[in-house]
């Protein structure tokens, strides 16, 4: 089992509707194999950081399906349009659960 976990740099006052994105898309996430989805926002160092945190069976499913491989679900994709002007950056950290 692996954990993934997506760190997201937002644009100043757009937290907000890049977490209302998460949640709107959590259970179509859950559909995709990533278990105990989980949003958070950090509120001791970087303001306007925001955590999608996950958990998946198969890496090489999940790295499938991040490059657009996978079955296409159209209802995320209309929940998630526009997320990119919500961010300036971010990255991705993958461990391994022992």
């Amino acid at each position: 089992m692996y954990l993934v976990r997506e760190v997201f740099q937002a644009k100043p006052g757009k937290a907000k509707e890049l977490v209302k994105k998460f949640k709107q898309g959590s259970e179509h996430s859950e559909k995709q194999g990533m278990k105990g989805y989980r949003i958070m926002t950090d509120i001791a160092t970087r303001y306007w950081t925001v955590v999608a945190e996950f958990e998946v069976e198969d890496l090489n499913e999940f790295a499938k399906e991040a490059r657009g491989g996978g079955k296409p679900d159209p209802e995320m994709e209309k929940i998630m349009t526009g997320y990119h002007e919500l961010i300036d950056g971010g990255y991705r950290e993958i461990f391994l659960i022992e």
